[in-house]
């Protein structure tokens, strides 16, 4: 009995071994259970692997870089037979919006309208810093009181001249009246006391008689004067006098009040007076209009007064006007006309 030779068999056994498996058969059959034994072994071991099979790869040359192509464009996939494809939306256009415009630029403020000018300017004058003329008592260096002021005497240019005092009697029997030199007037403002000191001269033993009191073209009694606009109309008359310490005249009381009107008194400022010879006739002059003696603060006793003065700018304004006045002056009543 022959056996194939396999990777890792035993080869055929010799021709001694075969004769003495002729001869005893007993241990050949042990022998041969021995040899299925190693050789069923040998039959379930894993074939070793394979020799690796290497390919020749041949060398190829370095060639200069191709130049990359343009990336195709993604084809759309094909739809399945017998699918219809799901039709798809349009893309509305894209709506491009206008840029807004920008903002005008803001205009620049404006300044303030100035306040339109006052028509008239206003003096302050505290009462203690002067006193009234009209009806204030009159006494001596040594304190005797002989009588009140009536009056005073402007001469040229607004300048005082006299002051008329009218002298008491003895239980009122022989008053009279008298002019006195302004330069012996002294002003006493301190209240409760006598307006005006009398420094009569030595040489002066008896009063002076009273001088006429019509206006001349040198003299100017002020109370009871008509002051006027320089076109003629009239503005009012004065009532009294404002005198400070040093016997100046600060302001003029005004009765501008018309003919069926409540009495309405002002104080004008000395200084805005003119006083100017007109017919031979010494006059004093006021550039008010009518809007400045309403917008005027009235003259109230025992109080503050507040002395005007019209504005520089409304009183040129008012000088047109004021010229044609004398047309219609003698149709309508002039203010302060009794």
């Amino acid at each position: 009995m022959e056996f194939l030779s396999m990777r890792g068999a035993f080869s055929r056994p010799s021709r001694a071994v075969r004769s003495a498996r002729l001869v005893s058969p007993r241990p050949y059959a042990l022998v041969l259970l021995s040899l299925l034994a190693l050789s069923g072994c040998s039959l379930f071991r894993s074939p070793p692997p394979p020799a690796e099979i290497v390919e020749a790869v041949p060398d190829f040359v370095a060639s200069e870089p191709e130049a990359a192509s343009a990336p195709e464009a993604a084809s759309e996939p094909e739809p399945a037979s017998g699918v219809k494809p799901v039709p798809r939306k349009p893309r509305p256009a894209p709506v491009r919006r206008p840029r807004p415009a920008p903002p005008p630029p803001v205009p620049a403020s404006a300044p303030p309208a100035r306040p339109p000018a006052p028509l008239v300017q206003t003096r302050t004058l505290e009462r203690g810093t002067f006193r009234t003329l009209l009806d204030g008592e009159v006494q001596k260096t040594d304190g005797k009181v002989v009588g009140r002021a009536v009056d005073m005497i402007a001469g040229p240019g607004g300048k005082p001249a006299e002051v008329i005092v009218n002298l008491q009697g003895f239980m009122g029997v022989g008053d009279r009246k008298a002019n006195f030199p302004w330069s012996g007037v002294h002003v006493n403002v301190q209240p409760k006391t006598p307006a005006i000191t009398l420094a009569l001269p030595p040489n002066l033993q008896a009063p002076p008689q009273a001088a006429p009191t019509e206006a001349s073209a040198t003299r100017l009694p002020m109370l009871d004067a008509t002051v006027e606009r320089s076109n003629g109309a009239k503005i009012g008359r004065v009532v009294d006098v404002l005198l400070d310490g040093s016997a100046d005249p600060l302001a003029v009381v005004l009765d501008v009040s018309g003919t069926l009107e409540k009495r309405h008194t002002i104080a004008a400022d000395w200084a805005a007076l003119h006083f100017v010879t007109k017919n031979n006739t010494l006059a004093a002059q006021l550039d008010m209009s009518d809007q400045q003696v309403d917008a005027s603060p009235a003259y109230v006793a025992d109080q503050p007064v507040r002395a005007v003065t019209p504005s520089a700018a409304t009183a040129t304004a008012a000088a047109p006007a004021a010229s044609a006045a004398p047309a219609t002056s003698a149709a309508a009543p002039a203010r302060g006309a009794k």
